[in-house]
């Protein structure tokens, strides 16, 4: 855990901070001296809806007024529509549109969330429009075709195409050469208002566990697991990782995989 002193007098942009994880990471943050600007689409200091452009617009403007900044955590993700434009566009117009702002601080720190769900297979044609910034391919590709995410749909396809674009863009010189840490945080499931329709269903529930069993910490996780990690990325005190993809899931990436990176 970090120390208190890496959070002191720093102030954090959090998106998606109504609820589940991004509330439990407001909460810690506010914890240890910070100062939070929340965002989300009701009950927060910045409203906005990340799944149009108007509304990431209006995120970038509303945050500009607040002034200097010293961390950015994309967290908002979910829901049952416009799954491309909020797990993906969104949170990447989140992280580039603050990052002039953010490589002010001395100490600059971003953090996206991805998803376990980021794992499976996946249609590589929407994959590669998002990479392109072609939103409106990206969602047709999506719509013509529901079932090409497989099993966790647009939002599975959104947090892989998330997951590589922070591993393409942290390690160049508009991020890890202007002093800024950016990394993913992957959780499993966890018990957020995001996951009721896995947790709320028994049949469903079991059928997920079973797939994708949590052997450390049990399933569900608990969102202050997930934000300990979160917050430990964006402190001051990290500074050496970078481009990371870190699964915050009782080990289910670890029993998927296996060794298959290290052959």
């Amino acid at each position: 855990m970090a120390s208190h002193a890496g959070f002191a007098g720093r102030t954090y942009v959090i998106t998606g901070s109504a609820s589940g994880i991004g509330a439990a990471t407001a909460a810690l943050l506010r914890e240890r001296g910070a100062k939070v600007i929340g965002c989300d689409l009701v009950e927060a200091e910045i409203q906005a809806d990340l799944s149009s452009t108007a509304g990431r617009r209006s995120l970038i403007d509303q945050v500009e007024a607040y002034g200097s900044i010293d961390g950015v955590l994309a967290i908002a993700g979910g829901g049952k529509t416009g799954l491309l434009e909020t797990n993906y566009f969104g949170a990447v117009a989140t992280l580039t549109g603050l990052r002039p702002l953010l490589a002010r601080s001395p100490a600059p720190r971003a953090v996206a969330v991805s998803s376990t769900a980021s794992l499976a297979p996946t249609d590589e044609r929407i994959v590669q429009a998002c990479l392109d910034g072609d939103e409106a391919a990206a969602v047709a590709y999506l719509d013509a075709d529901p079932s090409a995410g497989g099993a966790t749909g647009g939002y599975g396809i959104a947090k892989r195409a998330l997951n590589r674009w922070v591993r393409r863009v942290a390690p160049t010189p508009e991020w890890a050469g202007s002093g800024i840490a950016l990394n993913i945080v992957a959780p499993g499931v966890v018990d957020t208002p995001a996951a009721a329709n896995i947790l709320n269903d028994n049949d469903i529930r079991a059928t997920v566990e079973a797939v994708a069993p949590q052997p450390f910490g049990g399933f569900p996780g608990k969102p202050e697991w997930v934000a300990e990690l979160i917050c430990w990325l964006a402190s001051a005190d990290n500074r050496f990782v970078t481009g990371q993809i870190i699964f915050a899931d009782g080990g289910s990436e670890a029993l998927a995989l296996g060794d298959i990176h290290w052959r």
